[in-house]
């Protein structure tokens, strides 16, 4: 969690206090976390993208990855379709990096890498251009929930399938019921408000 400067609520609770729970969507049962209000908030999204980037410069286990001062200890941001998209945009211009995006199924013209997972309401398949990431590439990986984990297990298989280096994940909400973080060790996950 990222500390608030004076007179600023915690990251988590400005994002709670921001975002709009939609019952029973995409499908009866699940509760949808809409971050849209939080991302049209400029100071909250401001704030978000501060917090994506922040486990890099705090966890030991990540810090280990920087080379020296002014590395951020990633190389690239790569976030998930469709959310994770405009965070790991935001959070690699605010790095000063590249973003790589990381597709559903039939989206890139190119030669790809793809994998399977299963979401907690269905099944589906992710895409990344092989020529996205180099080997040894260090890679913030950003999305906006973590859930099952299954996505996010996804994203870092096609990571590593093409010889770069997972430096952490980054979510905004971390739903911790459903076991994503489990799904994920031994990588470094980072949530800003787990719910």
């Amino acid at each position: 969690m990222t500390q608030p400067s004076s007179g600023e609520p915690p990251l988590d609770e400005l994002i709670a206090s921001i975002a709009v729970d939609v019952p029973d969507f995409p499908e009866p049962g699940v509760v949808f976390r809409d971050l849209t209000p939080v991302f049209a908030d400029a100071v909250a999204f401001r704030r978000v993208v501060d917090g994506l980037a922040a486990p890099v410069l705090t966890d030991p286990r990540v810090a280990a990855l920087r080379t020296g001062d002014g590395d951020p200890g990633f190389d690239v941001v790569a976030g998930v379709e469709a959310r994770g998209f405009l965070l790991a945009a935001a959070v690699a211009l605010a790095a000063g990096t590249g973003v790589v995006p990381v597709r559903k199924a039939g989206k890139l013209p190119r030669e790809r890498v793809s994998a399977d997972y299963a979401l907690e309401y269905g099944t589906a398949t992710l895409e990344l251009h092989t020529d996205s990431l180099v080997p040894g590439q260090r890679v913030l990986l950003v999305d906006d929930v973590l859930a099952t984990g299954g996505t996010l297990r996804a994203a870092v298989g096609l990571v590593e399938q093409l010889g770069a280096v997972v430096s952490a994940v980054a979510v905004v909400v971390e739903l911790p019921a459903l076991g994503g973080r489990q799904v994920l060790a031994p990588h470094s996950v980072h949530a800003l408000w787990t719910t």
